[in-house]
């Protein structure tokens, strides 16, 4: 099946965020008529509108995932509110479910199909959103259903009016980020999560997360500030920086993180009634910018905390995972950083039974473990190694 990007006809390069395109100008598949291939709009079957006003359904959202999923799914909330539809968290009362998936983790995967089964035995209209539909959109679980790309997200609003009226639509491709003063609906209003850049610049073995977000794009500078001026004044007390990799931010554009930070910075109140919270960062790009973004994490409006990845404390398993980055310089990020900022606290992520890993090895410092060459010892087993050098451990 085409995109729908693909059959707009004379889009011109696509439609304001949120503008509604007339049926006869946009591709799409009746539920009805699946086995058909390559509709256009000329002869896309007439399909007899819901007996409700447009705008006027309730729609339920499930998200999936990172922060930078909850953003987007903030974002489509925003948008479908301010035209008129109404959100619930009881997904039997809803008209249509949206569905915001991850593929980074199978047990996310495996909650979407369940709910994609449930919303399909109950007849319920569905539209995918996130990296699941991005990164396999022929997926079986798919059939049936609309799908809406991670840069696509400020369309949601045709995507769901087509479902609605028992049209199957994919819009996925696009080169342009979606604009940041969208409508937004937060789940904490005091929150606001700012996806700084989309995609990475890493080329991990295991990961799919690349197939899906793409190669990296940042926002610019001014836009970001803007952003942040904007939700200030809106009352929100934390911002959370958010992105596949935070610490890549601007390679793409000229510019750097430290300078996107201090430009933040000088935004936040004096009087710290507004934090900042730096997210998930990669070893390699943060490594030539350390003292930089120690300063930042010292000023008293941002959390002396930071998520970097070890994912391995061997160098061979390193190499294997296509991490450019060494044990030791890893511990360089770790021991700069609680040397240069008081208090600092640092999470981690590691990737258990990764082949030829091997077992523990004892080492100096901050670092006190391999990645085990099985499931056997576990999370539990990785807990207590992190713990005993004030890791903070999580997991999803």
């Amino acid at each position: 099946m085409e995109d729908i990007e693909d059959l707009l006809i004379g889009s011109g390069g696509g439609v304001p965020p949120g503008f509604r395109l007339p049926l006869n100008s946009i591709g799409v598949i009746p539920w009805k008529n699946k086995n058909k291939s390559n509709l256009n709009a000329s002869k896309v079957s007439q399909i007899p509108f819901s007996s409700k006003i447009p705008g006027t359904q309730t729609i339920y959202i499930k998200t999936f995932g990172c922060s930078h999923n909850q953003s987007d799914s903030e974002y489509m909330a925003g948008q479908l509110s301010s035209f008129g539809y109404a959100l619930t968290d009881i997904p039997e009362d809803a008209d249509l479910w949206l569905i915001n998936t991850c593929t980074v983790k199978s047990p996310s995967q495996s909650a979407m199909d369940t709910l994609l089964t449930k919303g399909k035995r109950a007849k319920k209209p569905l539209v995918v959103a996130g990296c699941v539909p991005q990164g396999s959109r022929n997926l079986k679980e798919l059939e049936g259903v609309s799908i809406v790309g991670v840069q696509q997200i400020d369309r949601v609003v045709e995507v769901v009016e087509e479902t609605l009226k028992g049209h199957e639509v994919r819009l996925l491709n696009r080169k342009t980020l979606p604009a940041l003063d969208l409508p937004k609906v937060r789940k904490n209003k005091f929150v606001e999560i700012l996806p700084i850049n989309v995609g990475c610049l890493g080329a991990c073995t295991y990961c799919k997360t690349k197939h899906a977000r793409g190669h990296l794009g940042s926002y610019t500078v001014d836009s970001l500030v803007g952003r942040v001026r904007t939700v200030i004044a809106d009352g929100v007390k934390e911002i959370w920086l958010s992105s596949e990799d935070t610490g890549a931010y601007g390679r793409d554009i000229g510019v750097n993180l430290p300078t996107l930070l201090n430009a933040i910075v000088a935004e936040l109140p004096t009087d710290a009634s507004a934090m900042l919270r730096i997210g998930m960062t990669n070893p390699p790009f943060i490594l030539e910018h350390l003292k930089e973004i120690a300063e930042v994490l010292c000023h008293p409006c941002v959390y002396s905390f930071l998520h970097v990845p070890v994912q391995s404390g061997s160098d061979s398993v390193l190499s294997a995972m296509n991490r450019e980055y060494t044990v030791s310089e890893f511990r360089t990020v770790v021991d700069t950083l609680t040397e240069l900022v008081p208090g600092m606290q640092i999470a981690t992520d590691i990737i258990c039974g990764f082949p030829e890993a091997s077992d523990i090895e004892s080492c100096n410092g901050h670092l006190h473990f391999k990645v085990v060459k099985s499931y056997a010892m576990g999370k539990n087993w990785v807990w207590e190694q992190l713990n005993k050098f004030n890791f903070i451990c999580y997991y999803q």
